[in-house]
């Protein structure tokens, strides 16, 4: 073993340590709580399939598979049971180790680690980037990760929490060091955390209601976002500070912000109402307005500063004075008295806003604010107090951090935007201009036709609807939802409902009948000039939709009125791409391709036209649904594509894998703040050869578009195939979520929902979605150019677009296991069917995968990536008995057995195999 392998070896056996600590005590555990019988099968199930899969023992293979379709039901449970547990408690221990190798960095004094904003200022300072470019990009920067309402997010809520106590406990162990009693008051907190997880219940006897998934997204907030949001700030400002020590004032705007989806999003949820936008939005304020209280007392307690001893500026000499708190107990001390007059106002502010009696009284009724920036404007009078009073170190802790929490959350919490299908918005206008006698067959005009039409609606001050005519349900609730977005905005501030997604966007008047709703609501005032109240932002996601995307904006430019609109917008206009609909239209090549085109349009047209490009990616989990690592992710796209500004959508397990812990949320944070400078001020495609680059990609996302259309569509009974060989029926029985698995009441790929789709196809471990065509592709260029796989290596090594594409497709293909894969193929009724598709598969995979290689000059997968290669070889063997039980289970319930048993055992196999692969939906 060489000298790097050993150290490799003695900084992953903490790991290991962990794994086998947590192993034990759960086996412990199913031993105690279920007998020792039970025990001993989970024990000869978890050593035969190491030795199958860790050793390729052929005769371990035979006796896991005799093993596993032997059990009774309710072994059968227990065991299912037990390997899921086991996956959820190795992804705490890696969790706790990405932590504690990023700690032994920090203390041994490592250079800069990518992905770090330390890391980000070396690269610019080492650039030449002056700070005054800098200061000029951060004025306009917007970093928002967005988090969704996710159906794959199979995780309950308690026993996150159970895992929050692991880690704790965990990390406890590895910061401190424990006494013999302290270990073993350690060891037995960490039994009863087994224990609790063990007893807990893994699934939901009820689909979530929209009101539960918004609840969901608040307690990250409390776990991650209100402590390490600030911090991060406060954070980079230091470092700027340090970097670029001769620019003074580095106090940074609230660039970075948290959106979400949960409340606001339609598009295909029919639970989703008006009234649920309000509730989403009052719980979320309570949210926020509770955590200022919680720090506004938790400041009393810091800040006893008496006037005898240190002086004060007027301004808080006057807040103080004009607090209702007069006792004498307090007199001499400014800052708590005036922190008792700020809580007086903002428990008055939850009152008026939310109907919420805070939780600790105020000590007096007291004038309600008008709007965050009078409380942050409040805590500013302390802070300035203190830094010119000799105290700027105490102004530096809690109150520089609630300062920010309070401009980047408002009394909103987080920015909704608002999503709707474009065919949803033609039929409301349609409704409305025929209801008002303006066009009784909207739906029938041609594009040009309906553009004139609309565009003088917009400009007319007439309204369209009446509240005293009859609607359609779907007319009215959507009128409901923009009413009542004017409204809310009024109450929380613009910066509630800042946003309008139009879903399936192909054309030029799905953005201007939204434009025309917004009028309809108050929130588009016509006139000379028009003032356009939200954002209106189209959503390509087909193939088509992409290819057509910076033509349809050109377009839609080239109209003054519309132009005018995006001015009073300040001359910023957002476009979102949709990854996952991209990828199951057109595979996975040709997705991200279109992708990178559509990018490198849209940014020729709006530079074009004068206008500052914001792209919204809508990325999933999965490589199939456009995710990966989201440093590389971000540097990958096209130079000018950035520019400052950027928002990602944050969906499903991958919320929790990234923001549950706060060290590890913090830390992805600070990555998608990192690549985002990076990628705004480092010219990272100057090296690559574009012309003839992008001549050779747009060969090979013919050829893989082909290959992928060929099987998904093309081949005859492949609905079929894919809907007995995989778990997508059982998906939608989950109570996962509250939006149905399918747009349409239909069994067609087509209506079917990117994803579960992905998510199918990563229970049965193929993950077709993430590189099928990809070998088909290479193979056919390479026939007519013999020579071009230096070609391919020169991309590979020269273009961040290629690079990254590849090493996502590696990760995808190094979780795939065709053995596994080929049992679900068992499950398909048509023996010539499931021949012919799975033998397609297996070839593609096959090519693929020997091309891949090729092109990366390596000899196995993730050769570049062995945190993930380890990763897989401490879960992989825990996950194969989960996969092979599921098939099992899924034959048995498919044959009639209507046990409940069996059924809730295909649904606890779908948490364990979906722990164990991470990034799955």
């Amino acid at each position: 073993m060489s000298n790097n392998e050993e150290n490799k070896d003695l900084k992953d056996l903490p790991l290991r340590d962990d794994i086998r600590l947590l192993g034990r005590l759960l086996g412990d555990t199913v031993r105690e709580q279920e007998g020792e019988a039970v025990f001993a099968v989970v024990e000869k199930i978890r050593q035969t399939s190491i030795r199958f899969d860790r050793d390729a023992d052929a005769q371990a293979g035979a006796e896991l598979q005799a093993i596993l379709d032997g059990l009774p039901r309710e072994t059968m449970i227990a065991v299912v049971r037990a390997f899921s547990y086991f996956l959820h408690l190795a992804n705490i221990a890696e969790d706790q180790h990405h932590i504690r190798r990023r700690r032994a960095h920090d203390l041994a004094g490592s250079k800069p680690r990518d992905g770090s904003l330390a890391h980000t200022l070396e690269r610019l300072k080492a650039a030449g980037i002056a700070p005054q470019v800098v200061r000029k990009v951060l004025d306009v920067a917007l970093v928002s990760p967005v988090l969704t309402a996710h159906p794959t997010e199979v995780s309950r809520k308690s026993i996150l929490q159970c895992q929050h106590e692991v880690a704790r406990l965990l990390d406890t162990r590895d910061r401190m060091a424990l006494t013999p009693e302290e270990t073993a008051e350690n060891d037995l907190a960490l039994r009863r955390a087994v224990l609790t997880l063990w007893r807990t219940r893994m699934l939901r006897p009820n689909r979530l209601a929209v009101v539960d998934e918004i609840r969901n997204g608040i307690s990250y907030y409390d776990e991650t976002f209100f402590a390490e949001l600030p911090r991060l700030y406060a954070q980079f400002e230091d470092q700027l500070a340090a970097a670029f020590p001769e620019h003074r004032d580095w106090s940074l705007p609230p660039f970075f912000r948290i959106g979400s989806w949960i409340g606001g999003d339609r598009d295909g949820n029919p639970f989703v109402t008006a009234d649920i936008l309000r509730a989403g939005l009052r719980l979320q304020s309570t949210a926020a307005l509770e955590f200022y209280l919680g720090e506004l007392h938790a400041l009393g307690g810091e800040l006893p500063l008496s006037q005898m001893l240190v002086a004060v500026t007027p301004e808080l000499e006057a807040l103080a004075a004009s607090s209702p708190d007069h006792s004498t107990h307090r007199a001499d001390e400014p800052y708590r008295r005036a922190l008792t007059g700020i809580y007086a106002r903002l428990a008055a502010t939850a009152r008026a806003l939310d109907r919420h009696e805070a939780t600790r009284h105020a000590i007096a009724d007291a004038e309600p604010y008008a709007a965050a920036a009078e409380l942050a404007g409040d805590l500013g009078v302390l802070a300035a107090s203190l830094q010119a009073h000799g105290a700027a170190l105490l102004a530096g802790g809690r109150l520089r951090r609630l300062i920010r929490a309070v401009e980047v959350f408002g009394f909103h919490l987080a920015p909704i935007d608002l999503r709707q299908n474009s065919d949803v918005h033609e039929r409301t206008v349609g409704e409305l201009l025929a209801k008002a006698g303006v066009c009784m067959a909207y739906e029938k005009l041609p594009e040009d036709a309906r553009i004139g039409l609309l565009l003088t609606e917009i400009a007319s001050p007439r309204p369209l609807h009446s509240p005293h005519v009859a609607y359609s349900e779907e007319a009215a609730g959507e009128l409901a939802i923009f009413f009542a977005a004017r409204e809310l905005r009024e109450k929380y501030g613009a910066a509630a409902l800042p946003n309008c997604i139009i879903s399936k966007t192909d054309g030029v008047s799905d953005l201007l009948e939204v434009a025309l709703l917004l009028k309809e609501a108050g929130l588009l005032q016509p006139g000379k000039p028009p003032a356009l109240s939200m954002n209106i932002i189209p959503l390509f996601e087909t193939i088509g939709d992409l290819q057509a995307s910076a033509g349809v904006m050109d377009r839609i430019f080239g109209l003054a009125a519309y132009r005018a609109l995006v001015a009073s917008r300040g001359d910023e206009h957002e476009v979102m791409l949709g990854y996952s609909d991209s990828n199951k239209d057109g595979g996975f090549l040709t997705s991200g391709w279109e992708l990178y085109k559509a990018e490198v349009g849209l940014t020729e047209v709006f530079r074009k036209h004068g206008v500052r490009l914001r792209l919204f990616h809508g990325r999933g989990g999965s490589v199939g649904r456009g995710g990966g690592p989201s440093y590389q992710a971000i540097l990958a796209q096209p130079d000018g594509a950035v520019s400052g500004q950027i928002r990602i959508t944050e969906q499903g397990e991958v919320i929790a894998s990234k923001y549950s812990n706060p060290e590890v949320g913090r830390r992805n944070l600070e990555i998608l703040a990192a690549a985002t400078l990076e990628a705004t001020l480092l010219n990272l495609e100057h090296e690559a050869e574009p012309a003839a680059f992008r001549g050779v990609m747009d060969t090979l996302s013919e050829l893989a578009f082909r290959a992928y259309r060929g099987l998904v569509y093309e081949t005859e009974g492949f609905t079929t195939y894919f809907r007995e060989s995989t778990v997508v029926s059982e998906i939608s029985q989950l109570n996962i979520g509250s939006r149905p698995a399918s747009r349409k009441a239909s069994d067609r790929i087509e209506d079917l929902r990117a994803i579960p789709w992905v998510f199918s196809w990563a229970q049965c471990r193929l993950m077709l979605p993430g590189w099928y065509g990809f070998g088909t592709a290479v193979d056919t260029w390479l026939s007519t150019n013999p020579n071009g796989l230096d070609l391919l290596r020169r991309m590979y090594q020269r273009w961040p677009f290629f690079r990254t594409l590849l090493s996502n497709m590696d990760m995808v293909l190094a979780k795939t296991d065709l053995g596994i894969a080929s049992r679900y193929a068992e499950l398909v009724g048509d023996a010539a069917l499931r021949d012919a598709v799975f033998g397609r598969i297996r070839a593609e995979w096959e090519l693929t995968r020997r091309h891949l290689l090729a092109i990366e000059e390596q000899d196995e997968l993730l050769a570049d990536n062995p945190l993930l290669a380890r990763s897989i070889k401490n879960r992989f063997p825990y996950m194969d008995p989960l996969n092979h039980l599921q098939v099992e289970l899924l034959r048995r319930h498919r044959a009639g057995d209507s046990d409940e048993r069996v059924r809730r055992g295909i649904h606890l196999s779908i948490n364990g195999v979906a722990a164990g692969l991470r990034n799955s939906g």
